[in-house]
């Protein structure tokens, strides 16, 4: 198996190994008792409003609400005992957070979490409550990023990267993989949303090793386009004053994650934030499945009949939403 970067000095920062089938095969193992095999969903309005079959895989069902659990579990379970007892660290402002937190609860260590004062409401109450330590710090990546470089320095801690991770994109292909297997007829798209890469580049890289002839999308808010703009430029461009409402995708591509995505994905396609609403509030309505803003992104690219005629698999990333704030 690939070596684990979560088990790798600190110095090892340009690494951009991506996990092997094998390792996807060990993840799907290793976290089978912790997470959910969730649900695939038809809806025969959303057929018709995009114009061809599509399958809608409901993370929004998973362990804390999103696919990161699959990520996050098998990162935290892939440590060796001596690397767990120092317990696990990130800043995230979203489902990472709670995932996290939530997995090492289940393997019994300690977690810290440095979280920018406008976190979502609920997705930092769930971070509390699966036990985690939180360490508030302004809402700029530059603080983000020195505060829990000062956290990993004061406690030890083994930091767990949302994204930018082999074993997080292990994990995350999961999702792929049983849409897939649980699905008796193939796909001519599968498609993910995509922020700082993690879930696409896994999506893309099981696809790969499964169905050569299916092509994946990934799906972007327009005014957060940087994998976008990467895709199109041939390199890697950092995301710079994100605006959308999809705040679980607000984050840049990662080396690691631009490899995956550059090899492996045919096209990002970007939506406006009413678009997503829209998506959103039809999901809600119409097969009254609570989502994201983030995973409502590529059901609006469907919805605008970008896949008419080809038979399309979405992975719905998940269903953490702050119900005092709904866009609708």
């Amino acid at each position: 198996m690939t070596r684990s970067p979560v088990d790798e000095p600190a110095s090892v920062a340009a690494d951009l190994t991506l996990p092997t089938w094998s390792d996807m095969e060990a993840a799907a193992l290793r976290i089978e008792p912790h997470v959910l095999r969730t649900p695939l969903h038809r809806s025969r309005q959303l057929d018709e409003a995009s114009g061809t079959e599509i399958v809608l895989k409901c993370e929004n069902f998973q362990r804390v609400g999103a696919f990161k659990a699959r990520g996050a579990a098998n990162a935290v379970f892939s440590l060796t005992e001596s690397s767990a007892a120092r317990g696990v660290a990130c800043h995230s402002s979203g489902n990472h957070a709670a995932a996290l937190a939530w997995s090492a609860r289940r393997r019994g260590i300690p977690v810290w979490v440095v979280m920018p004062s406008n976190a979502p409401a609920a997705k930092r109450a769930a971070t509390l409550g699966y036990g985690a330590e939180i360490i508030d710090c302004e809402p700029t990546l530059a603080a983000r990023e020195a505060t829990l470089a000062e956290v990993l320095q004061r406690t030890g801690a083994v930091e767990i990267d949302p994204y930018d991770n082999a074993q997080i994109i292990a994990g995350a292909a999961t999702c792929a993989i049983e849409l897939m297997a649980d699905d008796p007829l193939p796909f001519d798209v599968v498609m993910a949303p995509v922020g700082g890469g993690g879930l696409l580049s896994g999506t893309a890289l099981a696809v790969a090793a499964t169905c050569p002839t299916t092509v994946v999308w990934g799906a972007e808010p327009l005014g957060a386009d940087d994998a976008a703009r990467s895709l199109a430029a041939g390199h890697l461009i950092a995301q710079t004053a994100p605006d959308t409402i999809a705040d679980g995708l607000l984050t840049s591509l990662s080396p690691r994650t631009y490899r995956a995505i550059s090899s492996h994905v045919e096209r990002i396609a970007t939506v406006t934030d009413d678009e997503i609403i829209e998506a959103m509030r039809f999901v809600w309505e119409r097969m009254k499945l609570v989502i994201e803003p983030s995973c409502a992104v590529p059901v609006a690219v469907a919805l605008r009949g970008e896949v008419a005629g080809r038979r399309c698999g979405i992975i719905i990333s998940g269903g953490n939403v702050d119900l005092a704030a709904l866009p609708f």
